[in-house]
């Protein structure tokens, strides 16, 4: 049997964890990557969430067909069929409190990997500025959100650039909010911006997919370390709609965001991606809302 002592130690340490403890309604989604059909009006809006359409991707090489890397020079590379100025204008014209974001980066270009690769810090920022200014007001943006997996030069550089990059943009009023977009095997990257940066970083979309298949108990220890990595930061719970790894929507997901938001837990839910989830008509999107509604 516990002692006294020992019961209110451990009361004590509950109260702690969810004193601290915060829920948001927050739903973000990846859209434009994969699909030359996607629209925005495909996706199911719930007015009860805060919802964040996030473009991908805006990378700094030249186009597709012959890329190669302009040193923060961004351009275009999400599927501009139906995603585009006037289609966004008129999309938050009618749903007013839906943001978007660009993300920067991604995996791939054309049949290469996109690497992040400044020639200077200098010269990389003040390219990256021009050119993703002009970008986001153009698409009527809202936020950036960044997401470089590959990499050639250091943790340092890295930090110095997109964290130089963020807290300008803010400062300029370009942007309203920044993200990342980390998973665990780049985590040298993304915790030297978050130690330098930190305070200017309003979103962690950490890509939980990235793990191997996993189970609930599993999947709540991945979410309290990344809390803990990225410690005052709002982390988000993630999966991909079709495939990939971590837990997935149908296996257990949802179970564990009901778990965590019962402590005060969720940060939210972000989703890889929209272009995805049109074969089962959106239904891990419709049940995210849901349960943030809730």
């Amino acid at each position: 049997m516990e002692s006294r002592q020992a019961v209110s130690s451990t009361l004590f340490l509950l109260f702690l964890y969810t004193a601290n403890a915060t829920n948001s309604k927050l739903f973000r989604e990846y859209i434009g990557a994969e699909s030359d059909t996607i629209q925005l009006s495909d996706i199911p809006v719930n007015p009860e969430v805060e919802f964040h359409f996030i473009l991908a991707f805006a990378v700094d090489y030249t186009s597709e067909d012959s890329p190669s890397p302009t040193n923060g020079k961004f351009n275009v590379f999400w599927e501009t069929n139906h995603l585009t100025p006037s289609a966004i204008a008129s999309f938050k014209q009618k749903h007013p409190k839906v943001k978007l974001a660009v993300s920067l980066g991604g995996d791939s270009v054309g049949n290469g990997k996109a690497f992040f690769d400044p020639k200077s810090t200098n010269s990389w920022v003040q390219n990256a500025i021009s050119s993703l200014t002009g970008m986001i007001k153009e698409y009527h943006l809202d936020g950036i959100d960044i997401d470089y997996e590959h990499f050639k030069t250091s943790p340092s550089v890295f930090a110095d650039c997109i964290g130089q990059l963020i807290t300008r943009l803010k400062k300029s009023k370009v942007i309203s909010f920044a993200s990342i977009a980390p998973y665990e095997d780049i985590q040298t990257y993304y915790q030297a911006l978050w130690k330098k940066y930190g305070n200017s970083i309003d979103y962690v979309n950490f890509q939980f997919y990235a793990y191997n298949d996993i189970g609930v108990s599993q999947f709540q220890d991945y979410y309290k370390q990344q809390a803990s990595n990225f410690e005052g930061g709002q982390v988000l719970a993630s999966f991909m709609s079709k495939g990939g790894g971590g837990l997935h929507p149908n296996e257990g997901f949802f179970q564990a965001c009901n778990e965590l938001k019962s402590r005060g837990k969720l940060g939210g839910i972000f989703v890889w991606s929209a272009d995805d989830s049109i074969g089962n008509r959106f239904q891990f999107e419709k049940q995210s809302q849901q349960l943030l509604a809730a």
